[in-house]
C-alpha cells in the first residue's frame, strides 16, 4: 500500500514538473536530489539494521531531509571557496537557496511559537529548564533552536 504523500513532496513534484517545462536544469537537479533523499529515508527503514526500522515517514521527517540537504550546501561552500572552486560554490550556493524557499515555508513565526510556549508556562510553570526541553521538541524541525530559547527566555523571566 502506498503512503499518504505530504504537501512538501507534492509541492516538490510539482515543482519539478514546472522546472521541466521551463527547461531550468539547475533548479529540476536540485529538487529531484531532495525528493531522492527522501525517498532514500524511507527506503533505508525497510532495512532491518536501521534504527527507525519500520517506522512511517513523517512530515518532520521529511523537513529534516530537506535540512540536512540544505546544511550539506552551506558546510560545502567554503570549502569550495577555499580551493578556488567559484563555479562549485556557485551551484551549491544556487541549490541551498532552493532548499532554504520550501524550508522557510514551513517554519513558525515568533507569534506562533509564542503561543506554543505560553500553552506550556501554563501546564508546566514559569522555570526555563522545564520549559525549553519541550518547547524545543514541540517545535523540532519547525523552528531555529536559538529563536525558541529566545522566546522562552523571554516568557519564564
Amino acid at each position: 500500500m502506498a503512503r499518504q504523500e505530504f504537501p512538501i513532496e507534492q509541492q516538490l513534484r510539482k515543482d519539478i514538473q514546472e522546472a521541466q517545462r521551463a527547461r531550468d536544469q539547475a533548479r529540476l537537479d536540485t529538487l529531484r536530489m531532495a525528493l531522492g533523499a527522501i525517498h532514500n529515508l524511507e527506503v533505508a527503514r525497510t532495512d532491518r539494521k536501521h534504527a527507525e526500522y519500520g517506522q512511517p515517514l513523517t512530515e518532520a521527517d521529511t523537513l529534516k531531509v530537506l535540512e540536512q540537504e540544505a546544511k550539506k550546501r552551506s558546510q560545502a561552500i567554503p570549502l569550495y571557496e577555499q580551493g578556488g572552486r567559484q563555479d562549485l560554490a556557485d551551484k551549491e550556493k544556487r541549490e541551498l537557496a532552493i532548499l532554504q524557499g520550501y524550508l522557510q515555508a514551513s517554519q513558525l513565526s515568533d507569534d506562533e511559537i509564542r503561543a506554543i510556549v505560553a500553552t506550556l508556562v501554563s501546564q508546566n510553570g514559569k522555570e526555563f529548564r522545564k520549559v525549553m526541553p519541550l518547547a524545543a521538541k514541540e517545535t523540532k524541525g519547525r523552528a531555529e533552536g536559538a529563536r525558541v530559547q529566545r522566546i522562552v527566555r523571554e516568557m519564564t523571566q
